[in-house]
């Protein structure tokens, strides 16, 4: 019965149909192979609303020319996003072709509560492994994060796109069998899954994971992000020991500190021996370490994001970044002014979970200040830009981490949280802070 239901991706996108909403993939699980096909079909449809999330590889649809002056949705422009993650090629879609999106903000331990409100696809492109003995397809590097809700809330056609460099990951709701009744098209192609290569280390991310790494004590359970300071602190966890992985991301540098050892999973107190996370993105070399590994596990954002599995771990370390932070210890991750960057994710989840974990902290690092138009800007302000929203708020704050040290918030007053803030700020606006201060009569 399966094999009646393979055919070409430009056979199986004639299932789109003007008016569609279609789920299309997320990180390092698009699928690609039926994107393309469906971009083939942009002048004979109207109005197709595409769901996805943190895309990380070009492709025709966000990359190619459009044609210019057509406002986003109409016929020549057909296509709309909807997303509750912005990566690489959302942005640079909406921005240089004029495509529209719709964001919402809201945890990832709650995707499948978007899933069913606001995603609601009526055609669901999947990218998955090659098939097991049994006929099951896993969701590979990063569709176990959410394709178990996108296959139940998929009103008509879901489309299977089997990859051969997508790896077969163990774990929990993350396999569909060809036969569901749900599946009316299967492509099978020789892709890879989408590289995402290591960033690169400059000297301000080593001086703060130097830092971070202080803080983390051997036999800690770690949840990073993705970046060149994650990356950092992930390559120098090397001098750690019996060190355990509960993360939504799974990432390079955790690749690494398993295959050296330094990541063991023993003393985790939940659900030792495996690293477990919702999604991946890095090279073929760590979807081939991945790929039918018994020590890796792979779950749902519900799952892993959830704060009360979280603080199941012992001594669980979460280290994530920002792109701002004020004097009160609001941390801005997100967006700046009205402009969205990625999307609120899975911060405030980890932050809170780490927290009521035994032993666990949380940490916000991030470089002081940048570079802008070769003038130094500086990342802790007394205040945000207007129209900024705060990713995680004071009351869940712990510890904030630059190049100049490491404090814990959670334990301040009000005053002493402020002059902490500007003692983790760049020399060259300490003075100028403290005044700020001064005359709000915060200090």
């Amino acid at each position: 019965m399966t094999e009646r239901k393979n055919m070409t991706a430009a056979e199986a996108v004639q299932k789109v149909r003007s008016g569609d909403r279609v789920y299309i993939g997320t990180s390092s699980s698009f699928a690609y192979e039926l994107l393309d096909a469906l971009y083939d079909r942009k002048d004979e449809l109207e109005h197709v609303t595409l769901l996805c999330a943190m895309s990380i590889s070009p492709c025709k649809m966000f990359d190619s020319d459009w044609p210019e002056d057509i406002p986003a949705g109409q016929k020549g422009n057909p296509f709309i996003f909807d997303t509750f993650f912005l990566g690489a090629g959302e942005r640079g879609a909406h921005r240089k072709h004029n495509m529209a999106f719709e964001y919402t903000s809201f945890h990832l331990s709650q995707i499948d509560l978007w899933m069913k409100e606001i995603g609601r696809p009526d055609v669901s492109f999947l990218q998955v492994s090659r098939p097991d003995s049994e006929g099951y397809y896993s969701f590979g590097s990063a569709g176990i994060c959410n394709n178990i809700y996108v296959a139940e809330e998929t009103k008509r056609d879901v489309l299977l796109e089997s990859n051969t460099g997508s790896p077969y990951v163990f774990g929990q709701d993350n396999l569909i069998h060809g036969d569901h009744p749900k599946v009316t098209g299967i492509v099978h192609t020789d892709k890879n899954a989408p590289e995402l290569l290591p960033d690169e280390i400059d000297d301000i991310s080593r001086k703060i994971s130097e830092i971070v790494v202080a803080e983390v004590p051997d036999g800690a359970t770690l949840q990073l992000g993705l970046g060149k300071m994650s990356t950092a602190i992930g390559y120098d966890l090397k001098a750690k020991n019996d060190l355990g992985i509960f993360s939504e991301l799974f990432s390079q540098p955790m690749m690494m500190l398993m295959k050296n050892g330094n990541v063991n999973n023993t003393r985790k107190g939940f659900m030792d021996g495996k690293s477990v996370f919702s999604f991946s993105a890095g090279t073929q070399e760590m979807y081939d370490f991945m790929d039918h590994n018994p020590e890796i596990y792979g779950a749902p954002f519900p799952f892993v994001n959830d704060a009360r599995n979280i603080a199941k771990n012992n001594a669980m370390i979460s280290i994530n970044s920002a792109m701002a932070v004020n004097l009160y210890g609001e941390v801005v991750a997100d967006a700046i002014g009205y402009n969205q960057q990625s999307a609120v994710g899975g911060q405030l989840d980890f932050v809170k979970g780490a927290q009521w974990s035994k032993g666990g902290k949380s940490i916000i690092a991030l470089s002081s200040s940048f570079m802008k138009h070769g003038k130094r800007q500086s990342k802790i302000s007394l205040q945000f830009a207007p129209g900024t929203p705060v990713t995680t708020p004071r009351s869940e704050v712990q510890y904030v981490a630059t190049e100049y040290g490491c404090v814990n918030l959670k334990v301040l007053n009000m005053s002493d949280r402020v002059r902490a803030m500007i003692g983790l700020a760049h020399p060259d606006f300490r003075d100028q802070l403290e005044q700020e201060a001064k005359d709000c009569g915060l200090i």
